[in-house]
């Protein structure tokens, strides 16, 4: 299962019901104060069970009703809701109307507890007799179909899910429509439980948590080893246990029988009795870095940085093992971090979105993240009229306002715009043109221009091409961008229209790829050598990713043939295939086989180009 929307009703700042839209990746930006915190301390408490009270109410609403929901897709195929007996959420009208299970969470924070009832939008009947099955014990079930003259000869009159299906289907009208459906009382709390143990584990990193090797999160995955160590060494260690129990008892007796010769009547009251502490209360962990520096004592952004991993590895340990997904949550990851570890670490959260099953939620103030991440993943948090509003980031009106709100950029001493269509682009410009630039010193190596602060990569991601054209006009800074051709010839490139304006602008260059696209300018000597049932022949359109993929699923001996693989798990392995192809095989390219492959020599064109502005 994986989040699609949260929606929020009279929970702090949130009066109104608000919808925030889910992305694998989802990063909310906006000022202080203005929500982005309580979303995610809400997702907590839904997923986590925290704390909630009537402190948490809106202040102006006079109630003390709390409501948040949250909206899955990618649905489990089936689930035990009555003992071992399979059934579907669409069998027992549990989805709404688009497919998608929505669980809504109702807290009443009239009192401490902020006690929860939990209930299902969905498409479910609405008829009389029939509107309330979930709820019916299996002999009210009997009862009913009895009573409605339901014929139950081909069911399994032990099954529950049966005899609902039986009694909806014995119904001329069941009156379907969007309702709420009660999961919390009699029998529908099963169909709760089980719901829940399908729902993504969330793991929240909070901007103002401590920051020592003697904080939980970081504490926690090394209890979680010594605890596995422990286990594995169990029988040895109880043997030790056994062993000492038996001679301290011998002890112990000895000294009974030697008291019992000073006073028999003290010595009946004494018997020896041994404990012993859990083994793993005997151990504790601290880290400690080079020279043997602990942790506690290196600066504030290296240990955040450590136990921002920490959290990674607590929050897989747990999700190890279950059939359900992750969520990360991490406030403002750019807190205490060098633009540096910033990119790492949206890199490294990028890659995590990558993997199957997770899916990651950023809250930040800065412009370095904003910029670096495709614009579907922004949410701008603002308020209106004293009331948290929430926008798409596939709105360029929003985009031009996430700008205003954040900034561009910071202010450094930047030479050079270069706009590329995303992060794999990146990764492979940065790396062919460190290869390069060893050699021919007229090509920069534009990964130290980026660190120096001299460019800055703009990832455009295709609808919010004319929003960064517009927003960097008047900047005065030189811009550079380089699109795919996308389109086999003699079709017009994807983006020829957007190129063509850039390059009427004065100070601004715009290229389009001859070939398909990056990948393409790797030689096929290494795509062959690297993936030996790659079929590609190194023509300009050839759709190297998806060849790649394709190549690397048959090496894994996989039964299904490629054309078998479903549409979501082909996108996955093109993805990891487009990672790997820019961040490692583009590694194994040099200055000839390039001439190989480019022997126009586009690239170093376009390389030389950015470097004279660079050396000026």
């Amino acid at each position: 299962m994986k989040l699609k929307e949260i929606k929020l009703k009279n929970f702090r700042g949130y009066a109104e019901e608000t919808v925030v839209p889910m992305d694998d990746l989802t990063v909310l930006v906006g000022r202080n104060d203005a929500g982005k915190s309580t979303i995610l301390e809400a997702l907590d408490i839904y997923f986590n069970e925290q704390k909630i009270d009537k402190s948490d109410c809106n202040v102006g609403s006079g109630s003390t009703d709390t409501v948040i929901s949250c909206v899955f897709d990618e649905l489990p195929t089936e689930l035990i809701i009555d003992e071992q007996n399979p059934t579907t959420l669409q069998a027992e009208y549990l989805l709404r109307a688009d497919g998608c299970l929505e669980i809504i969470k109702k807290y009443d924070c009239s009192g401490a507890s902020g006690k929860m009832t939990a209930v299902a939008f969905a498409n479910h009947p609405k008829a009389t007799g029939v509107e309330d099955l979930l709820s019916l014990k299996l002999t009210d079930l009997k009862a009913l179909a009895k009573q409605r003259g339901v014929n139950l000869d081909n069911v399994n009159q032990t099954v529950k899910a049966q005899l609902r299906a039986a009694i909806w289907q014995a119904t001329d009208d069941l009156e379907i429509e969007e309702c709420e459906v009660s999961l919390k009382k009699e029998s529908a709390k099963d169909a709760f439980d089980q719901i829940q143990k399908y729902m993504p584990l969330y793991a929240l990193f909070k901007s103002d948590r401590a920051s020592t090797d003697q904080d939980a999160e970081a504490q926690d995955p090394m209890k979680i080893a010594i605890k596995e160590v422990i286990r594995r060494k169990e029988a040895e260690l109880n043997e030790v246990i056994s062993h000492i129990q038996a001679e301290l008892k011998e002890v112990a007796s000895k000294t009974v029988e030697k008291i019992r010769e000073m006073s028999n009547e003290l010595a009946s009251e004494l018997n020896p009795t041994v404990e012993n502490k859990n083994w793993d209360s005997l151990f504790k962990v601290s880290l400690t870095g080079d020279d043997d520096i602990p942790i506690n004592k290196r600066g504030s952004g290296t240990r955040r940085l450590v136990l921002l991993n920490f959290f990674r590895a607590q929050a897989e340990s747990n999700v190890s093992g279950r059939d359900t997904g992750i969520i990360y949550a991490i406030e403002e990851p750019e807190t205490s971090q060098h633009p540096d570890h910033q990119k790492i670490l949206l890199n490294a959260f990028e890659q995590l979105v990558e993997q199957n099953r997770c899916q990651v939620i950023l809250t930040t103030h800065t412009p370095t993240l904003a910029r670096r991440v495709n614009q579907h993943c922004l949410r701008l948090i603002h308020k209106s009229n004293g009331h948290p509003v929430i926008e798409h980031g596939d709105d360029d009106s929003t985009l031009e306002k996430i700008v205003s709100t954040l900034g561009v950029l910071p202010d450094h001493d930047i030479k050079v715009f270069f706009g590329v269509e995303g992060k794999h682009d990146i990764s492979f410009l940065g790396h062919i043109s460190k290869i390069l630039a060893d050699t021919e010193p007229e090509i920069p190596d534009l990964i130290e221009a980026e660190k120096t602060g001299k460019l800055v990569f703009i990832p455009l991601g295709g609808s919010s091409l004319d929003l960064w054209r517009s927003r960097l006009e008047n900047i005065n800074r030189p811009e550079f961008y380089l699109t795919d051709r996308d389109n086999l010839p003699p079709s017009d490139p994807k983006y020829k229209k957007a190129v063509d304006d850039w390059n009427a602008r004065p100070n601004c260059i715009a290229w389009i790829t001859p070939k398909r696209e990056l990948e393409n300018f790797i030689h096929l000597s290494l795509l062959k050598s690297e993936y030996p049932a790659y079929t590609g022949a190194g023509d300009d359109f050839d759709d190297v990713p998806m060849l790649v993929a394709e190549a690397k699923h048959i090496a894994s001996g996989s039964s299904k043939i490629w054309d078998q693989v479903s549409e979501k798990d082909r996108k996955d392995k093109i993805s990891r295939a487009k990672k790997d192809l820019n961040s490692n095989l583009v590694l194994k390219m040099t200055p000839p086989l390039l001439t190989e492959s480019d022997p126009k020599g586009e690239v170093r064109s376009w390389l030389r180009a950015i470097g004279r502005v660079l050396n000026s």
